[in-house]
């Protein structure tokens, strides 16, 4: 992939989470939004490196994707970026914004905001084994640091490495006393402290996320910086990716189409004997907000879970919607 279609690509991407960028998930979100740059889950560079590599990274029918590894030592980021080669992702983004415990105790996420010349020399090791774009994503800031010190830790990264390509979760990290979840939602926001990095490094690729919950705000957003990334937003209420197609001077794709596409893709699914549920999981808020969602969602919820489940629960679970919608 070029590198002018990639940052293009970066205008509206989806964020990296765990149990829900699935391969599955992809593929679905490329249905529903084929110009969007999709995320895998964190893969941590042990993972990769030690165990079946294959299992992680193998991916198909989502490009363009990026992969994002998790890991503190340049050495072993080296190695897993290597092995990531021969799978065809089109970035290798470096996670040091998670805040959880058990990835701080691996020197994995945000703690390694405290370090920025040590994530310089991440992304360097990175770089050397990468054809492709090497980017990180990372918050303002953690514990009681000052937010401002964001733009003394962009600058390291951008003179001490390549990088380019900043994804910045508008809010600080707090390593002790908040959950990950609550880190999602306590920290206050600063949407004008990444729009400054920005003004201050026009030649880098900024990309904003965090608390976006609309394509409205997107095109806001995209007045101050290069990319949105959307994340638990743009998978509860998937009907966002098909509005995402006005980010890119698309016309929203028809339901019908968008339907009958998710059909070829689930009755694919099923012949090679992948369980209906994986793939229906992620499908849950499609028609969040209209008449018959609740019954789509108890379907979906309830019966594809079954190893036996075939095409004919998706069936049932539209016509909760569509019979509903002809009465």
């Amino acid at each position: 992939m070029s590198i002018d279609a990639l940052a293009a690509a970066r205008r509206f991407s989806v964020a990296p989470m765990l149990d829900w960028t699935t391969p599955q998930c992809r593929r679905i979100h490329r249905i529903l939004c084929p110009q969007a740059l999709l995320y895998s889950e964190m893969v941590t560079t042990g993972a990769i490196i030690f165990g079946d590599a294959a299992r992680y990274l193998k991916h198909s029918g989502d490009m363009p994707c990026a992969l994002q590894l998790g890991g503190g030592k340049a050495d072993e980021l080296a190695k897993a970026s290597a092995i990531a080669q021969t799978f065809a992702y089109a970035e290798i983004n470096l996670n040091v914004g998670c805040p959880s415990d058990r990835v701080q105790n691996n020197r994995i996420g945000a703690c390694l905001m405290a370090e920025p010349r040590l994530v310089a020399q991440c992304l360097k090791a990175m770089q050397k084994e990468s054809d492709v774009p090497v980017t990180v994503k990372h918050r303002l800031g953690i514990d009681e640091q000052n937010e401002r010190q964001v733009i003394d830790f962009v600058d390291c990264l951008a003179s001490e490495s390549d990088c380019r390509v900043f994804i910045v979760h508008a809010r600080k990290a707090w390593l002790q006393g908040l959950s990950p979840k609550d880190n999602r939602d306590i920290p206050p926001l600063n949407y004008e402290l990444v729009y400054e990095l920005k003004q201050r490094f026009p030649e880098l690729h900024i990309v904003i996320n965090g608390g976006i919950n609309s394509i409205a705000e997107a095109k806001q957003h995209l007045q101050a910086v290069d990319g949105v990334m959307l994340g638990r937003a743009a998978y509860q209420e998937p009907r966002l990716l098909l509005e995402a197609a006005e980010l890119f001077g698309c016309e929203i794709p028809i339901i019908e189409s968008v339907l009958a596409a998710l059909e070829v893709l689930l009755t694919k699914a099923l012949d090679n004997r992948e369980r209906l549920s994986d793939y229906t999981r992620h499908l849950l808020g499609l028609f969040n907000g209209q008449v018959g969602a609740k019954q789509f969602r108890r379907i979906l919820s309830e019966e594809a879970r079954s190893v036996e489940a075939g095409i004919e629960i998706w069936h049932k679970a539209l016509a909760a919607v569509f019979s509903k919608k002809l009465c």
